[in-house]
C-alpha cells in the first residue's frame, strides 16, 4: 500500500505535469548492464599477475573473488540488492575452461555456457566485450593497430571469436548482445607516425565485422580512449576515430561513449543527443572520472543525472544501451555494485519525474526566465518518496539497510577467503 509520503509526493508531481505511477513503471523495464570485472579487480580467469596495456586497479580490499563460482554468488549478493531490470556483462577473460585452456584467438561459445546459465536463472541478457589487455600477445603496447601483422592477425582472430560468442547469447537469452570494442593501443611519447597505427586499427575492426553475424541480434560498438597509464601521448582510438568507424559502418556498429574516456571539460550528456541525431541506437559506459578516466564507482553527481536527463528528454530509453564501467578495489566490492547500480537508478528516476514537456516549451517559446525558474524549483520536488515507492515495489530496501546484508556477508563469506 501506497504511504501517504508517496500520495503527497504523486501530487506535487502532477502540478508539475509529471506521471509518477508512468515513470516508475518505464523504470522497472529499463535494463541496465552489470558488469563482472568490479568483483575481482578485472583480474579474469584466463590470466595471471598484474593487469596490462593501460588499465589498472587500485586497492586491496579482502574477500576478492579468485574462482567462477565466487564471484557469480558475490553478483547474486549484489543483484539482490538493487531494484530494477539488470543485464550482465562478461568480459571475454573470464572464460571458464572446464575441458582445457584455449587462448583468446581460439575462444567458443562453450567456454561462457556457465554465463549463460547464470544469466537465463536470473532473466538477464549479456553484453560482451573482447578483452586485448593483459596479454603477452600486446605487443609494445599495441595490438589491432600494431605493425607486426602476426600480432594484428592474433586480435583480429579474437574479435572475431567474440562476435561469435556475443551471437550465441543472443540466441540463448533472446536479448541482444552489445559487443565492445575497445584497446589501449597507443605511445606513451609523442609518435612519429600518428596515421599508420590509426590505418592499421580501422583495417582490423573492419576485418572484425566481417565475421557473419545477425546485427538485430549482436550490437558491435567501437570505444574511444583519450589515454591510458602508459600511453599518455597518443592513443590510436581517438574519439574521432571511433565515432568515425561507427558513422562508416551504420549497418553494423554502434558509437559507445565511456563518460571517463574524454578530456575533462568535455561531458558524454551534451553528446547523447548530438548522437542521436544520427544514429538509431547508441551506447554507453556510466563510470565515474575524477581528474582522469580513473573508474571511480558511479554516484548520484551532477553528470550522472545529465546523462540520465539527455537518455529520456531525447525518448532515447529504447535506443540507448546503459552499461556500467568502474572497478573499485579499495572498498567493499559488493557495495560498489549495489552503490553504483543504485545511483544510476536514481539518476533515471530523477531523469523520469522531471517535467521535460514543460520545460521543453519554455525553452521553445524563449521564456528564459521562466525556464530558470522552474527549472530550480523542480531540483526540490519531493523525489526521494518515490523512490522508497520504487525500491519498495522491486522488494528491496529504500534506505541503507541493505548495507546491514553486505556487512553480514563480508564476515560470513568475504573474511574467510
Amino acid at each position: 500500500m501506497s504511504t501517504k509520503a508517496f500520495e503527497l509526493a504523486k501530487e506535487t508531481f502532477a502540478s508539475f505535469g509529471v506521471d509518477v505511477e508512468a515513470a516508475i513503471e518505464k523504470l522497472q523495464n529499463i535494463p541496465v548492464a552489470v558488469h563482472c570485472w568490479q568483483g575481482d579487480d578485472v583480474g579474469g580467469f584466463d590470466h595471471e599477475g598484474a593487469l596490462t596495456g593501460g588499465i589498472q586497479t587500485t586497492g586491496n580490499y579482502p574477500g576478492k573473488a579468485t574462482t567462477p563460482e565466487q564471484l557469480m554468488a558475490d553478483m547474486d549478493k549484489a543483484l539482490s540488492l538493487c531494484p530494477g531490470k539488470k543485464k550482465l556483462n562478461v568480459h571475454a577473460c573470464y572464460a571458464i575452461f572446464e575441458d582445457g585452456f584455449v587462448d583468446r584467438d581460439k575462444l567458443e561459445p562453450k567456454h561462457f555456457k556457465k554465463w549463460v546459465e547464470f544469466a537465463k536463472e536470473r532473466g538477464m541478457g549479456i553484453d560482451f566485450n573482447p578483452t586485448f589487455f593483459s596479454h603477452p600477445m600486446q605487443k609494445d603496447g599495441l595490438t589491432l593497430s600494431h605493425p607486426d601483422k602476426e600480432v594484428r592477425d592474433f586480435w583480429i582472430e579474437h574479435g572475431k571469436a567474440c562476435i561469435r560468442i556475443s551471437q550465441y547469447f543472443a540466441e540463448e537469452t533472446g536479448i541482444p548482445c552489445v559487443m565492445n570494442i575497445w584497446t589501449g593501443d597507443g605511445f606513451k611519447d609523442i609518435p612519429a607516425d600518428r596515421m599508420g597505427p590509426r590505418m592499421r586499427y580501422r583495417d582490423s575492426i573492419e576485418q572484425i565485422l566481417s565475421e557473419p553475424f545477425d546485427f538485430a541480434k549482436v550490437k558491435p560498438c567501437v570505444e574511444s580512449k583519450v589515454f591510458g597509464i602508459g600511453v599518455e601521448a597518443y592513443t590510436a582510438g581517438s574519439a574521432e576515430f571511433a565515432l568515425s568507424i561507427a558513422a562508416m559502418n551504420k549497418d553494423r556498429c554502434l558509437p559507445l561513449m565511456d563518460n571517463g574516456h574524454y578530456h575533462p571539460t568535455e561531458v558524454v550528456s551534451d553528446k547523447i543527443p548530438a548522437l542521436l541525431c544520427f544514429f538509431d541506437e547508441i551506447a554507453l559506459h556510466v563510470t565515474r572520472g575524477i581528474r582522469w578516466d580513473s573508474d571511480h564507482v558511479v554516484v548520484l553527481d551532477d553528470e550522472t543525472k545529465e546523462i540520465a536527463k539527455e537518455i529520456v528528454r531525447c525518448n532515447a530509453l529504447d535506443r540507448t544501451y546503459i552499461a556500467l564501467d568502474y572497478f573499485d578495489a579499495s572498498i567493499n566490492r559488493i557495495s560498489a555494485w549495489v552503490v553504483g547500480f543504485r545511483s544510476f537508478q536514481k539518476a533515471l528516476l530523477m531523469a523520469l519525474c522531471t517535467p521535460n514537456a514543460a520545460l521543453k516549451k519554455l525553452q521553445d517559446e524563449s521564456n528564459f526566465t521562466e525556464l530558470m525558474v522552474m527549472q530550480e524549483e523542480a531540483k526540490m520536488l519531493p523525489f526521494g518518496a518515490v523512490w522508497a515507492e520504487y525500491c519498495e515495489r522491486c522488494g528491496v530496501a529504500a534506505d541503507t539497510s541493505w548495507f546491514t546484508e553486505i556487512k553480514e556477508y563480508e564476515k560470513e563469506i568475504l573474511s574467510k577467503r
